[in-house]
């Protein structure tokens, strides 16, 4: 099944970069398609094409949508790349998503930033808030990296293991993988299609696609 996938997010990506070496003007809807592609082949190479296409973004002055960029972390986080991923985010205009607010979970648990780690859960716990006034949620699979980081630090542990009975009791813990909120789409966005013409070659170079956007 996962061989089949990745097939097609191959396919999708060469398509994806046989329309930039066209010079095909992508929108806002075309850089989140190719940063999720990206982010789900999740190799050097689909990292270098991602930063690529984004540097490019940002020169040109386009701004690209929350969602993008934030495929564009958890993918530099994949890679380990912790410092592209914190530069990534800290250019997030209003990074008050669920998917934003874990991926910064995910940041500080890479950096071993504990201490900082604890406040913001701490924060998030004991916030008082309205009722009317949506809490921050955590994914369980998240807590659980976060756990597994502080577990030799006594006093770390301590306090997550009380922070973590308190965002529950809030009902601020939820069963989402960090991989499911990325990708999950609002029900009132319509579905974007793509074409995928199975080439693998370049009109333009007469090289593989793949390796057209890697050699400029």
């Amino acid at each position: 099944m996962w061989s089949w996938l990745k097939m097609s997010f191959t396919d999708a990506l060469e398509v994806l970069i046989e329309m930039k070496n066209q010079d095909v003007k992508f929108i806002k809807d075309t850089y989140v398609l190719a940063f999720a592609t990206c982010y789900k082949l999740n190799s050097p190479e689909s990292f270098k094409i991602c930063s690529t296409l984004r540097e490019e973004a940002l020169i040109k002055g386009e701004v690209l949508s929350r969602r993008a960029s934030c495929f564009a972390v958890a993918l530099a986080l994949n890679q380990n790349e912790v410092a592209k991923a914190t530069s990534f985010f800290s250019q997030i205009m209003n990074p008050e998503t669920m998917s934003c607010i874990n991926l910064n979970i995910m940041i500080h648990i890479h950096s071993n930033m504990l201490e900082a780690l604890i406040e913001i859960l701490k924060s998030a716990a004991e916030r008082n808030v309205s009722r009317f006034v949506k809490r921050h949620e955590f994914s369980e699979e998240v807590l659980a990296k976060v756990r597994e980081k502080v577990k030799n630090v006594p006093t770390l542990v301590a306090r997550f293991d009380e922070l973590y009975g308190k965002l529950h009791i809030n009902g601020q813990v939820n069963p989402f993988t960090l991989d499911a909120m990325l990708c999950h789409t609002p029900r009132d966005r319509k579905s974007h299609t793509l074409l995928l013409n199975r080439r693998t070659v370049s009109r333009r170079t007469f090289q593989p696609l793949n390796q057209s956007l890697l050699a400029e």
